[in-house]
């Protein structure tokens, strides 16, 4: 039962088994071994171990292959336990491994040969070895030997994992390779700077490794070698010739390929010239180009001479790189020249400018000074040649005056400012740069200015003129002057003086007639403008000047004798003094009198003729006279402010010194009152006058020695308001009847108005005499409130009014009444709606059967019906509907009626003998008017008795029936029309047995 736990291990070999076990309790005499193989139970080999031993070694075995092994322990006692295990050789390795692109860049193709012994199969592990990515892994069966892989990176390193399987385990071989690099493809060379190239490509990830061979061309010298990872795709190089060609080499590396890749060339810029400068030669009209060499390398410089401020091209010449200098002939003269130096290296240049140069200028011709009239300003002129500018320069008797430069283009220069006849020197030399040519000159005179506050002046003589100027302030040498006739044109004498002479007086002239004086001043060849002066000779007065009435209200005639010497106009200036507007008359010189009409009248007038020559002017003394006067106008006569006054105004027409104002009565003609008022007034107010009253009012108008009354005017004073005034109602007449006490004071009569409160109707308008004191007003609306005015009335005016409100008696309603709508506590009224206002309804019930007032309602003015409730039953009521205005009513007629009764209750028979019935009952309420008992025979229906009973009965003893007999009874409420029944009830008189009994 002992367990000998048997395990085996190859401890790496594949030709050989260790077996180890444990020695069983008790210890063994020894141990036999056996292996077979597991598929043919084969014996292989056997073996033995010592009573100490506890593992054995099995060798030679075939690697990858099954066996079975039994382990026996010999025991004491000849006894044996064994234990049996199987057990695996490990397999053997590949051989011959091998892994190759066959120059391609996305294949490997893995070979080998089996190794010794038995496997299972083989699995293949492909590993990229940049990035340790598992690319692939492949299982194949035992007899596989080769294996493609595709899909692979160009350039890369693989490494390959070739396992051989056997049972649980497995025995490796590994390799490592490339696949072929791919080429760069776009290979660009380009300049960055002048010492710098920049290279790019693309698709360079399918080389582990790039080499960059950069070669200078002209020295074909390697300038530059490089190697690079995989993943680049530019590279810089620095530090190279400026202006130089380059060729750049590129290839690819992965492990033991290597690919030549394309080949690019390029220049670097070309370093630009320095100091470049362009000065005068010895030559006139050419310029030297110098400039310094610069580093590097180039083809030939390209020099280009720009002319102008604008640099038009206009010499281009190719030199070689090593020259440092160029000449240029032949150039204009005064013009401004740049040059520009051009490095030239293959495809690039670089430039340089120079700073600008001039050739020497020519002196400008054509030149001119020219006054143009100006005694201020001198036109210099000149015809264009080249250069930068020109300077200028004007002298005044060798002393410079101003200096000035301008830039070309410019032709002209106006010298302003200068004095006036004055010779000026010009000087103008051509610029050109640092080069001025030598000047041009040439002189003229500035205009002379025209004498000053040139005057001509009579100085109130009639037959002298004095002329008068402001001498010249420079320039001047004389003043010379033409005396006309202004009319005519006629020369009257010639003036010459000095440039001293500031007045002259010309003698023996014509009274009023009108002279010009023209003058100028002088100053070497020119004279200034001429200035001219006129005035006129002072006229003579006119004399015998007369003003005479001629008998028309409206017209004055006026006389005069001329004087000797020139008039242009006469100008007569009538005026008074009672009036600001005057008349200015102008008449020709040949016109010795002279009429004016459409004078005011009664005014006194003023005449002066004055005699005009010119702006001067000589008067005659006044001449006066009067015209008519005319009566006033428009005189009118108006109520004054007060009851007592009369206001009365006029137009004044005629003129006059003053007026008086005669009042009288209008049916008399004794004059009450005069007032004399003065000129310009054109009204009075006249007091202490009867109100009411008609007057008559005349105006007499008085100018000079003239009287002249003017038209009658009628005037009435306002009549006083009535007092007292009071309308009250005419009663059931639907009038107003108006009472008012007379005032003091006049009057023609009355006139009343009577308008209705609220409507938009006009007023009626009623006349009364002057004596009345009162009036009715008929036909007016019921219930209505009108406003009354009054007015006292004396010819065309009205007293203030006198205002008070009445109000008419209002209509009563008509067709009143009461109904029942079949109910014992209800009552029903309505009325019809009387004609004109009111302000409400007040409705009466009364209670007859209580004679008592009840309910009052008020109701509005629209309201036409009423409902009575909660009232008691079988009564009788009456109603009255009174219409209320303000404190007056009108009430319509009382109209009755009966509520209905309601039925007796708790109706009971008795018969106490045998033709006697007993009748009892109770009421609800009040009862009702009366009691109506019917009885009948039950069988037949005969009636048997009716009995009207007052309203306080509550039983009837029925007599005279048949015994024995059942009787029908009924008892019925009544109340007015109205009843209430109730329920027949029946019973038997008593038998005249029953009662012997």
């Amino acid at each position: 039962g002992t367990l000998l736990n048997v395990s085996v291990s190859d401890h790496g070999r594949s030709d050989s088994l260790l077996l180890s076990w444990d020695e069983p309790e008790g210890g063994a005499k020894g141990y036999l071994l056996a292996l077979s193989s597991l598929e043919s139970g084969m014996l292989l080999q056997n073996g033995s171990a010592g009573s100490n031993t506890t593992s054995f070694w099995f060798h030679e075995l075939i690697p990858g292959t099954r066996y079975e092994i039994e382990v026996t322990a010999t025991l004491a006692c000849m006894d044996t336990i064994s234990q049996t295990i199987t057990a695996q050789t490990s397999p053997s390795p590949v051989r011959n491994l091998s892994l190759s692109s066959g120059g391609s860049s996305a294949l490997l193709r893995a070979a080998w040969a089996h190794g010794h012994g038995r496997r299972d199969g083989y699995r293949l592990a492909l590993w990229h070895s940049d990035s340790q990515t598992l690319v692939s892994n492949v299982s194949l069966l035992p007899s596989a030997s080769t294996f493609l892989f595709d899909g692979l990176l160009a350039g890369s390193e693989y490494a390959l994992k070739v396992s051989t399987l056997a049972g649980s385990s497995q025995a490796s071989t590994s390799i490592h390779q490339w696949t072929a690099p791919s080429i760069p493809t776009q290979l660009r060379l380009s300049p960055a700077s002048s010492t710098s190239l920049v290279a790019s490509w693309a698709d360079a990830a399918g080389a582990a490794w790039l080499h960059l061979e950069l070669r200078n061309l002209l020295t074909q010298k390697v300038s530059t070698t490089l190697s690079a990872r995989r993943g680049l795709t530019s590279y810089t190089f620095q530090h190279l010739h400026p202006g130089t060609q380059y060729w750049l080499g590129l290839s690819a590396t992965a492990g033991s390929y290597t690919v030549v890749g394309p080949n690019a060339t390029a220049w670097t810029y070309p370093l630009s010239p320095g100091n470049v400068t362009l000065s005068s030669a010895e030559e006139q009209n050419s310029l030297q180009a110098r400039w310094s060499i610069p580093g590097g390398q180039r083809d030939f410089y390209l020099v280009t001479l720009q002319e102008g401020e604008d640099g038009v091209p206009t010499r281009n010449i190719s030199v070689g790189g090593d020259n440092d200098h160029i000449t240029f002939h032949g150039l204009s003269p005064g013009q401004q020249y740049f040059v520009q130096v051009v490095v030239v290296a293959g495809p690039y240049r670089a430039s340089a400018h120079s700073t600008a140069a001039w050739t020497e200028p020519r002196a400008p011709s054509g030149v001119s000074l020219s006054s143009q009239g100006s005694p201020h300003s001198l036109l210099a002129s000149w015809e264009e040649v080249t250069g930068q500018g020109y300077l200028l320069a004007l002298r005044l008797a060798e002393h410079p005056v101003k200096n000035s430069s301008v830039l070309r283009g410019v032709t002209s220069f106006t010298y302003e400012g200068l004095h006036p006849g004055t010779l000026y020197t010009f000087e103008v030399s051509t610029v050109a740069g640092p080069y001025t040519s030598s000047p041009r000159c040439i002189s003229n005179w500035t205009y002379p200015l025209p004498l000053e506050q040139l005057t001509l002046s009579n100085g109130g003589h009639s037959t002298s003129l004095q002329a008068s100027w402001r001498a010249a302030s420079s320039g001047s040498t004389g003043y010379t002057g033409t005396l006309r006739e202004a009319k005519s044109q006629e020369q009257v004498r010639n003036v010459t003086v000095g440039n001293d002479w500031t007045n002259v007086t010309l003698e023996n002239l014509v009274p009023g007639r009108q002279y010009t004086l023209e003058m100028a001043a002088l100053a070497g060849p020119y004279r200034s403008p001429v200035r001219s002066a006129t005035d006129w000779t002072y006229p003579l007065a006119p004399a015998g000047v007369t003003l005479t009435n001629t008998r028309r209200p409206m017209g004055l005639s006026a006389f005069w004798d001329k004087a000797a010497g020139d008039v242009d106009q006469f100008h007569l200036q009538l005026y008074s003094k009672s009036h600001a507007a005057q008349r200015n008359i102008s008449v020709g010189p040949n016109t010795h009198n002279f009429t004016f009409l459409g004078l005011s009248p009664g005014t006194q007038y003023f005449l002066k003729v004055t005699v005009l020559a010119g702006p001067y002017r000589s008067s005659s003394h006044f001449a006066t006279e009067w015209t008519y006067p005319l009566s006033l106008a428009n005189v009118s006569v108006q109520p004054g402010r007060k009851p007592q006054e009369l206001r009365v105004s006029w137009v004044e027409s005629g003129g006059g010194r003053d007026h008086l104002v005669q009042l009288s009565v209008a049916e008399s003609l004794s004059i009450i009152r005069n007032v004399s008022v003065p000129r310009g007034v054109t009204q009075l107010d006249l007091e202490g006058l009867v109100p009411g009253s008609r007057y008559r009012v005349e105006i007499i108008s008085q100018a000079g020695p003239h009287r002249i009354s003017s038209q009658t005017a009628i005037g009435y004073t306002v009549p006083l308001p009535p007092r007292s005034l009071s309308a009250s109602p005419v009663s059931m007449a639907w009038a107003l009847a108006v009472h008012w006490e007379t005032a003091p004071g006049q009057r023609d009569g009355y006139l009343l108005s009577v308008l209705e409160e609220g409507s938009s109707a006009p007023p009626r308008n009623l006349e009364a005499g002057k004596d009345s004191t009162n009036v009715t007003v008929p036909q007016l609306e019921p219930g209505t409130c009108y406003l009354v005015r009054i007015w006292a009335v004396a010819g065309p005016y009205r007293s203030l009014p006198e205002n008070i409100t009445g109000c008419t008696v209002p209509a009563a309603p008509t067709n009143l009444s009461l109904t029942n709508p079949g109910s014992s506590s209800e009552l029903y009224t309505s009325w019809n709606k009387p004609p004109g206002r009111r302000d409400c309804y007040h409705v009466t019930l009364y209670s007859l059967s209580t004679q008592s007032k009840i309910q009052v309602q008020t109701l509005s003015p629209d309201a036409l019906n009423i409902t009575w409730s909660h009232l008691e039953a079988g009564s009788k009521f009456a109603v009255q509907v009174t219409a209320v205005k303000g404190s007056l009513e009108a009430s319509s007629i009382n109209v009755t009626q009966w509520t209905y009764p309601l039925a007796p209750v708790n109706l009971t028979l008795g018969s106490p003998s045998a033709s006697v019935l007993v009748v009892s009952w109770a009421v609800v309420g009040r009862g009702a008017e009366g009691f109506v008992v019917d009885v009948s025979d039950a069988a037949s229906g005969a009636a048997a008795g009716h009995t009207v009973l007052g309203g306080d009965a509550r039983s009837h003893i029925l007599r005279r029936l048949s015994p024995g007999t059942r009787y029908s009874v009924a008892v019925r409420a009544t109340a007015g029309p109205f009843h209430a029944s109730t329920p027949n009830l029946t019973h038997c008189t008593r038998e005249y047995d029953a009662l012997l009994a």
